[in-house]
């Protein structure tokens, strides 16, 4: 097993209500253990070992034994996943997502956003698969019609007590313009998801989270001027941590945006096809106020057979 460890160097600050980069785990205080996957797109085994950049790399039955060792070692813990769940394998083509949605289940997520391929078999597929899946479904965004099968099957947020740490998750998607075909998501419409964010921040923060998550599937970042994980930390800082996803962004640390009131924006993905596991370790103080954090991530490789 090969943890890349991303330890932050800058001081946290002094108010502590909310993230600053921690250079310090100090012994009295309590941490919140994140684990995030983001684009696994149906890859259920390996990579063949056919020579490619990552022959070898990935399976799920491996990643299920990483997270299985981590719990064992680490009582607060949260496992998310930022979208597009679907395509990739046969194994879709054949099952339609459901070996994906059973394995996240027997892993035990505790929540995942929409991505756009997980429209692929249109909304009527995504509704057939939602059985076999036992965690939920955020996406603040995406407005779904009250006549659609998809309505009040996926939430804008959900709360979760980790201990005594109240913590809020919320989901973005991206637009569905020149992504997805109207007919697979109809009944389903993208808004803004600025503004959409301020909102659910808003909300969570009046609602008591001590930490605001986003599970985001709208791109690292873009030359462009559209909506990405970068404008959205730099433009909402009331979100502590945002999981990115859709871009495949195989980031060597986390990204930080310092906002001019002392507030710290975190913002991580961990590539595609399960190569790598992310972790986010959040830092609070015996009262659960947020003192600081450090990234990490987890090679899924062969090392994890020998293990």
């Amino acid at each position: 097993m090969k943890r890349r460890r991303f330890f932050q160097t800058l001081a946290a600050g002094t108010a502590g209500a909310y993230l600053a980069p921690l250079k310090v785990l100090a012994g009295d205080e309590l941490r919140l253990v994140i684990l995030h996957t983001n684009d696994t797109h149906s890859r259920i085994d390996p990579f063949p070992m056919d020579g490619g950049r990552n022959a070898g790399m990935g399976g799920i039955a491996r990643r299920a034994a990483l997270i299985k060792r981590i719990r064992a070692t680490e009582p607060n813990l949260l496992l998310l996943d930022s979208g597009d769940i679907f395509q990739g394998t046969p194994y879709f083509n054949f099952f339609g997502g459901e070996v994906e949605f059973k394995a996240m289940s027997a892993m035990g997520y505790d929540a995942s956003t929409l991505g756009n391929h997980d429209f692929d078999n249109g909304v009527d597929g995504l509704v057939r698969m939602l059985p076999q899946a036992s965690f939920p479904f955020v996406s603040a965004n995406y407005i779904v019609d009250p006549a659609s099968p998809l309505a009040g099957r996926v939430r804008p947020h959900l709360i979760r007590e980790v201990g005594p740490i109240t913590v809020g998750i919320f989901g973005l998607g991206i637009d569905f313009d020149r992504l997805v075909i109207g007919a697979l998501h109809e009944g389903v419409s993208y808004s803004d998801p600025i503004l959409v964010a301020r909102q659910q921040v808003e909300t969570l923060r009046q609602q008591g989270c001590h930490l605001v998550i986003c599970l985001s599937h709208l791109g690292f970042r873009y030359r462009e001027d559209r909506p990405s994980d970068m404008t959205l930390a730099a433009e909402v800082p009331g979100i502590d941590l945002i999981l990115g996803g859709h871009t495949h962004t195989f980031l060597d640390a986390p990204e930080t945006v310092s906002h001019p009131d002392g507030r710290f924006t975190v913002v991580n993905q961990v590539g595609w096809a399960g190569i790598r596991l992310g972790r986010i370790d959040v830092v609070f103080s015996r009262d659960a106020r947020p003192a600081g954090w450090y990234g990490s991530a987890y090679d899924v490789d062969g090392r994890l057979d020998r293990a």
